[in-house]
């Protein structure tokens, strides 16, 4: 397997779309209490802005979209709210896999899957098998996940694998253990709902990714929303610790306008 540029170690490629879209989904109770409704009801339209925003992606061209789903520290949250987050992440699956694999769509799930049910787990494994060679864009589901414990279980896996690195190791060790090795870096990250946090989100990552934070709330985020977001991307100079002065030269080496 290829390893994707890192970009604290080299300069990745820099495209109009970004190849790939990092999303904290966050704001489906607040949106749901603002309507005097159930929160797991602006769960449940959450998802329907989920599919709105992978088929608008697929359209635009980006090639890898992740998605927050279930942080390591939603767990917290009321019972009764965590069982049916669980149930309708089941639902989910079950309904939607299909779909994703006749669209060409790779589904790829990251984080401990340890504390789900069987019957979870089982369908979370069936969904990626089925979609495993699919070439289109590349769906990932963040659940029971944390940008810790990515890296912690990323050193324990690799030590396990290659004990003589005990005493030192690089990054380029460390890169195939983690749970996105096989994707390149985000180019862009988003979050709804007004916070202004990566709350513990792909913490390795994000290190050169453009952050994009705005208060409408998940159930509202559409296409609409998307392209807004990667308007102000495009808008963004992109210097991974170089000078803009350097990005003019380059960009007159290459024959690229500088207005």
């Amino acid at each position: 397997m290829a390893i994707p540029p890192s970009s604290t170690r080299t300069m990745p490629d820099i495209a109009r779309i970004p190849r790939h879209i990092a999303v904290i989904m966050d704001g489906n109770g607040r949106w749901a209490k603002q309507r005097f409704m159930p929160r797991v009801v602006g769960h449940q339209n959450g998802v329907e802005s989920l599919r709105e925003v992978v088929r608008a992606c697929r359209d635009l061209g980006v090639e890898y979209l992740t998605v927050f789903a279930f942080s390591s520290e939603n767990w917290r949250r009321p019972a009764d709210e965590v069982s049916f987050l669980m149930s309708l992440f089941l639902k989910m699956l079950e309904r939607e896999v299909a779909s994703l694999h006749k669209n060409n769509i790779r589904l790829k799930i990251i984080g401990d899957r340890s504390r789900f049910d069987e019957r979870l787990q089982e369908t979370m494994r069936k969904g990626e098998a089925l979609t495993a060679e699919n070439t289109g864009l590349t769906l990932t589901i963040a659940a029971n996940y944390g940008g810790r414990w990515d890296m912690m279980n990323a050193v324990h896996s690799l030590l396990a694998a290659r004990p003589e690195l005990a005493t030192s190791f690089t990054e380029e060790d460390l890169h195939p253990y983690l749970s996105m090795c096989d994707a390149p870096e985000p180019d862009l990250f988003i979050r709804t709902g007004g916070e202004k946090r990566i709350s513990n989100f792909m913490l390795w990552q994000l290190a050169y990714t453009e952050l994009y934070f705005t208060d409408t709330l998940w159930p509202a985020f559409d296409r609409r929303e998307l392209e807004f977001a990667i308007d102000s991307y495009q808008n963004r100079e992109r210097r991974f610790g170089r000078t803009s002065e350097q990005l003019l030269g380059e960009r007159a080496q290459k024959g690229d306008s500088v207005a």
